[in-house]
């Protein structure tokens, strides 16, 4: 994360230090195995440092950065084999879907689910938002467009809320209030990561901007599979991110509600996707072209890690801590409850 001591945010920095040790063997010979060959675990994990914002931050101790980390390799897993890095997607999510109670119960065999399962156990984490993690890839083999924004919304519910209430449960924070503010932001988190994406997701056939915004700024869905940043495209992209900025306003207490540590590593969530969203208005809203987030220059992440970093110190001191009696009492129901 940006934070006072380490203001370039490198994630690779930290990897090392947090990742749990993994096996080069990522198939076994019984039943449990997966149906065809699964990337390497560190090649999952050496994805982390292209997010948008800092997996598992320095400021967390380091059994907590571990536990990220193998939360992390868990949902990039589910993304990989949902994205076509096997034959049989549906297949694949299928093993993964059986792993999750396998994990839970200390019987997975696959790495990456072994260090998942250590945190399931450790921090009693309920498995519901792992299957949801993996019913939204299930969902990506056969949904490839969304009429309006609550379809879409309702998506990230499956694709991006789990994750947020994964991390609260490992912090030790879930309570409903939380959540509720952990669901928008995810949903932004989302949001924006749909809006860089665009071309890199017309690739796989996928348009992840609601119809019906589409349709009313005047974008040619046949624009979108070619790639070509017409400006009704930006414009759809423009409304999109003028969504995620507001619901990202609840990085702001969600982070204020929090101690020390736990504070700046919340809202360095809510800070990278801010800083994501100012490159794209830097860019006029044109999607990041395929390919670009490979080869990014050094000038360009020096600029968008900086522009966390302040965005990530905004939110952790513009909001004054909430008492305990406000920060329970905003939302009784179930924190893990979908809404």
């Amino acid at each position: 994360m940006a934070h006072a001591s380490q203001t370039r945010s490198d994630p690779q920095a930290w990897q090392a230090s947090a990742t749990p040790p993994v096996s080069d063997t990522t198939v076994v010979s019984d039943t449990t195995a997966p149906p065809g060959a699964l990337p390497a675990p560190e090649a999952i994990l050496a994805r982390a440092s292209g997010e948008n914002f800092p997996v598992a931050s320095r400021v967390l101790p380091r059994a907590l950065r571990q536990d990220l980390i193998a939360l992390y390799g868990f949902a990039r897993l589910a993304d990989e084999i949902g994205d076509g890095a096997v034959a049989d997607p549906l297949r694949a999510l299928d093993w993964l879907d059986g792993e999750i109670d396998r994990a839970a119960a200390g019987t997975a065999r696959h790495p990456l689910l072994v260090h998942a399962g250590t945190t399931i156990r450790r921090h009693h984490l309920p498995t519901e938002p792992f299957h949801d993690l993996v019913e939204a890839n299930r969902q990506d083999q056969s949904v490839l467009r969304y009429a309006t924004f609550e379809e879409l919304v309702d998506y990230c519910r499956l694709s991006a809320v789990p994750v947020g209430r994964m991390v609260l449960g490992v912090l030790g924070a879930a309570t409903p209030p939380r959540v509720t503010w952990s669901d928008d932001v995810c949903i932004a988190l989302q949001l924006v990561e749909h809006c860089q994406d665009v071309f890199e997701d017309a690739a796989r056939g996928r348009i992840y901007l609601p119809a019906e915004d589409l349709r009313r700024l005047g974008c040619d869905e046949d624009d979108v599979l070619a790639c070509r940043p017409t400006p009704a495209l930006r414009s759809t992209v423009a409304l999109q991110t003028h969504r995620a900025r507001a619901l990202l306003a609840g990085g702001a207490p969600l982070a204020a509600s929090l101690p020390g540590r736990f504070r700046l590593a919340v809202a360095a969530f809510a800070g990278g996707g801010l800083a994501v969203v100012d490159e794209l208005a830097d860019a006029g809203f044109a999607p990041q072209a395929p390919g670009a987030a490979e080869a990014g220059t050094t000038v360009r992440r020096a600029r968008r890690h900086w522009s966390a970093f302040c965005h990530t110190a905004r939110i952790a001191v513009s909001a004054p801590p909430r008492s305990p009696t406000e920060v329970a009492g905003r939302d009784r129901r179930s924190p893990w409850k979908r809404r």
